[in-house]
C-alpha cells in the first residue's frame, strides 16, 4: 500500500499551490499551516532547494471525530499535502493517505474515519 496519492502538473508552482487550496476547500479542508521548505532550508542551513511546501490542511469535522475515537491521534494531524517543483512549469501534488499512516493504530471507528478522509483527498489530488 502507497502511503500517499500523487499527481504531476503542467502548471507554475503559484497556480498549484492556489488549485490544491481551492480543491481542499470543496471537500472541507482548511490549511492549519504552511511551511515552505525552501526558504526554511535557507535560513537554517544556507543551502539552496527547489520550491516545496508543506501544507496541513484540517476538515474539522473529521479531525474532531478521529479526536473523540482516538484520543492521540493528534500526534498525526493535520494532514500533510505538498507541493513542489520539479522542473520550470511541472509541479508534482501529493498527500498523505491517512489510511496507511494509521495502520498502526488499532482502533476500528478511527479506520472508518481515515477512510473517509482518504477518499477526500484522493479527489483533492485527482481534481488539481
Amino acid at each position: 500500500m502507497s502511503y500517499c496519492f500523487t499527481r504531476t502538473l503542467n502548471l507554475s508552482f503559484e497556480k498549484a499551490i492556489a488549485g490544491v487550496t481551492e480543491e481542499l476547500k470543496k471537500e472541507g479542508f482548511g490549511i492549519l499551516t504552511e511551511i515552505d521548505v525552501k526558504e526554511t532550508l535557507k535560513k537554517k542551513l544556507d543551502v539552496d532547494f527547489r520550491r516545496y511546501k508543506i501544507l496541513g490542511a484540517c476538515n474539522p469535522p473529521f479531525a474532531y471525530k478521529a479526536l473523540q475515537a482516538e484520543d492521540k491521534i493528534g500526534t498525526m494531524l493535520p494532514c500533510n499535502v505538498i507541493v513542489q517543483e520539479i522542473s520550470d512549469g511541472q509541479v508534482e501534488v501529493t498527500a498523505i493517505d491517512p489510511l496507511a499512516s494509521m495502520q498502526a493504530v488499532e482502533n476500528p471507528a478511527l479506520r472508518e474515519i481515515a477512510a473517509e478522509i482518504s477518499s477526500k483527498l484522493k479527489k483533492v489530488i485527482d481534481r488539481v
